[in-house]
């Protein structure tokens, strides 16, 4: 950064009284002339650069440059740009401010922005980065870095879904309810939906949006679990709710009508001979019942059977197919929730009146 060295003690004076009398109600009056941008140091351009979830908060690069030049000794506020490689910027993502000559991204901070300016989970992208100096605080007189590219890795904790739509919602794959995989990249899907005769399978296109035109499958007319892209034929369903696997890879599904759920267990009026009905609304997508329970043990079963039940395994909320009886902590009034809206994390909660 260059300073003025020599500078009259007329031509302060004349500053002094121009700021006063001019500017009185802006402390932020500064006398500079841009000269030169910030010049980016590292990473280099091309460094490549894989993102883990396992290092969320680990840093996973500091992008270092130097000063921009204002010919005077002036605070300087620096602030990064990230874009996808190509657009010029033309819809910069903020990557962080700060008066200091360099930032730090977490393997989480810069995933996240990653996403955000278009890049897809596990694939590698590049992205133009840019810092952009300024003083005062209008953010005035601006210059702009030179432009270097990283080729970015992101991932996503986020389960890949497919949504279900049909007459229980108005054939409408924007708020279908959805299906979710077992891991990013596999073709297995599982979920409960309410069901109300016919439905289909709707795949969301590369920027993760829901829509007719994308790829969709349906049954191929024998109605024996087997799906295709063309010429399918809508899948039949009796109201209710049910529990849905679909590979998408091997194009099958099944639907397993789970309507009735009920609490059992040695901590219920009834103990482990018969089930207490849960009530099912449609608003929350959940079942509910408030219920005398005294401090034993607890499970949630379907249809009155052992043949689909849940448990708690690592007493985490988390339900588990077949897993450990639910303690339940004291004796009391409780009002019980069973939420299997959510595909591949269901959960449940027991709340003391």
């Amino acid at each position: 950064m260059k300073k003025l060295n020599k500078i009259s003690a007329g031509f302060l004076a004349v500053v002094a009284f121009v700021g006063f009398n001019a500017c009185s109600d802006d402390d932020n009056l500064i006398i500079a002339t841009p000269e030169g941008g910030p010049q980016l140091v590292t990473p280099a351009s091309g460094t490549a650069i894989v993102l883990s979830a396992a290092n969320e908060q680990n840093v996973a690069t500091t992008l270092v440059w130097n000063d921009a030049d204002y010919d005077a000794q002036t605070a300087i506020n620096y602030s990064v740009e990230i874009a996808l490689s190509g657009t010029d910027f033309a819809a910069p993502i903020a990557g962080g401010s700060t008066n200091e000559r360099f930032i730090s991204w977490t393997n989480q901070q810069l995933n996240d922005v990653s996403i955000a300016a278009g890049l897809n989970p596990f694939v590698a992208g590049d992205l133009d980065v840019r810092v952009i100096s300024s003083i005062g605080t209008q953010d005035a007189q601006q210059q702009i870095s030179d432009v270097i590219t990283l080729n970015i890795t992101p991932y996503t904790t986020s389960l890949p879904t497919i949504a279900v739509p049909g007459d229980h919602q108005g054939w409408d794959p924007a708020t279908a309810p959805r299906l979710a995989s077992s891991e990013f990249g596999a073709s297995d899907y599982e979920g409960y939906v309410w069901l109300n005769n016919e439905y289909k399978f709707v795949a969301p296109d590369d920027a993760g949006n829901f829509a007719w035109g994308n790829t969709d499958w349906g049954d191929d007319g024998s109605f024996s679990g087997v799906l295709v892209e063309d010429g399918e034929s809508n899948v039949p369903a009796t109201p209710g709710y049910y529990y849905l696997q679909v590979d998408t890879e091997n194009l099958t599904y099944s639907a397993n009508q789970y309507t009735n759920w009920g609490l059992i267990g040695s901590g219920t009026p009834t103990g482990w001979d018969s089930d207490s009905d849960m009530t099912y609304d449609s608003t929350t997508q959940t079942f509910s019942i408030t219920i005398d329970l005294t401090a034993d043990e607890i499970k949630f079963r379907a249809n009155d059977g052992w043949d689909w039940n849940y448990g708690d395994t690592g007493a985490d909320g988390r339900l588990n197919n077949g897993g450990d009886n639910i303690v339940v902590p004291v004796a009391g009034n409780y009002t019980v929730v069973l939420d299997l809206s959510n595909p591949r994390e269901y959960t449940y909660t027991l709340t003391l009146n």
